[in-house]
């Protein structure tokens, strides 16, 4: 999309151009040129976006593919630490961790792990 961007602003510049002397000759109206003009360009973008196979809407198909994933996932780890009721997966979990989350049923008190978590999926959607 950005590498369009000045292609698109030549042709608009041209479109524009050609519009009003396109309205000059048949007596168009300012709001009718601009009607026209709105037209032709959303066209022209849209012809672009097709050559170039650059949607914007693609751009943002991982992000609403990936919170839900996230929210998700997220309930089903606090669901397994907090809400199991099983001593065997309670017991597991309050031993099974690393480094300085050493219980991870208990919550993180330095939000190490949430804030990694939260740059990478950032990392990730950027990239």
């Amino acid at each position: 999309l950005e590498n369009l961007q000045p292609e698109i602003k030549t042709l608009a510049e041209r479109l524009r151009y050609e519009v009003s002397v396109r309205g000059k000759q048949l007596g168009w109206s300012e709001k009718v040129a601009r009607f026209h003009f709105k037209k032709n360009l959303r066209r022209i973008i849209t012809e672009l976006y097709v050559r170039d196979n650059c949607h914007p809407f693609k751009a943002t198909l991982l992000v609403w593919v990936q919170i839900p994933m996230w929210i998700c996932v997220s309930l089903a780890l606090r669901n397994c630490s907090v809400g199991a009721t099983g001593s065997e997966v309670q017991e597991q979990f309050s031993t099974g961790g690393a480094l300085w989350f050493t219980d991870l049923t208990a919550p993180d008190s330095t939000w190490i792990l949430p804030v990694s978590l939260g740059l990478v999926n950032l990392l990730i959607v950027e990239v």
